[in-house]
């Protein structure tokens, strides 16, 4: 009897929270090495699918920086990488938008539909939500570089995200943005899920990462901070505790909550189901960020 009561235990005590949340929106962004792992991102989608049963409403971002370095080397292209983006040009551009919308938006939706939820990509090949403009960023001196086709989300298309969500369907976007013109951009996953939370007015950003979160010290896997405010991931980034890959991620998830977005999580996909973990107990698993 203990494991059917222990079961039953861990159910009440998500009840709680399943009703907090259901009809919330919650923007899940998917990247790193979470989407190297066939059973890790098994687990994930899993997770989505449970969320999306129990009357929240999930929407999923994802980018592919690994898989499209991978697709690079194989056409004979070497990556570069200037002020922590990737220089896009044309041919860059090509693959990135192959790698992103044609190879891993295809896949989640397929995983989704095998799982037994629904789900729809919406890019530049089907529907397009995110809508943006060339991005141009200051070197050290301030004056802007050229990055090529690297851009910015400036527009989400909100009612199209709101109606595929009440026909209870998972909306999963890569993370490419258009111009008026139809230009194609390759934007930072982070930042455009933070710009689609912004936009729905969502009750919680989650980023899966690789890491279990943000950490005090970043070589001791056991530092990992549970809570942040906004003024304390400041105060980490002006230190230096909070470097490299982790600050742009940070900087999109304090955009977030100044727009309104309740909480932001960051959490380890590597750990099975750690998203319900995060959402759906009274501890949690990684690190929360709040206003």
């Amino acid at each position: 009897m203990n494991d059917p009561l222990r079961k039953a235990e861990v159910l009440i005590e998500a009840m709680s929270w399943i009703r907090r949340f259901r009809d919330r929106l919650v923007v899940i962004k998917l990247g790193g090495s979470a989407l190297e792992d066939a059973q890790t991102v098994r687990n994930l989608l899993t997770d989505v699918i449970f969320m999306e049963t129990v009357g929240m409403r999930p929407v999923l971002i994802h980018g592919g920086g690994k898989a499209i370095s991978s697709a690079m080397k194989k056409a004979g292209l070497e990556p570069r990488f200037v002020l922590g983006r990737r220089y896009t040009d044309q041919a860059t551009l090509d693959i990135v938008s192959r790698v992103l919308a044609g190879e891993i938006c295809d896949d989640l939706v397929r995983q989704i539909r095998e799982l037994g939820g629904n789900a729809v990509g919406l890019s530049y090949l089907t529907w397009n939500v995110l809508h943006g403009e060339k991005l141009m960023l200051p070197d050290e001196l301030g004056k802007p570089v050229d990055l090529g086709f690297v851009g910015e989300v400036r527009d989400v298309n909100r009612d199209l995200l709101l109606a595929t969500l009440a026909k209870g369907t998972i909306p999963i976007i890569p993370s490419i943005a258009v111009d008026r013109q139809g230009q194609r951009y390759n934007v930072n996953a982070d930042t455009a899920a933070a710009a689609v939370a912004q936009s729905l007015d969502a009750e919680k950003l989650v980023f899966i990462s690789d890491i279990p979160g943000i950490l005090a010290d970043k070589h001791d896997p056991n530092s990992l901070i549970s809570h942040l405010t906004h003024a304390r991931c400041r105060e980490l980034i002006a230190d230096g505790t909070i470097d490299a890959g982790m600050v742009p991620k940070v900087e999109a998830a304090l955009d977030a909550l100044k727009a309104g977005v309740s909480k932001v999580h960051i959490v380890d996909g590597r750990q099975p189901h750690s998203l319900l973990f995060e959402i759906f107990s009274n501890t949690g698993i990684g690190t929360e960020i709040v206003s």
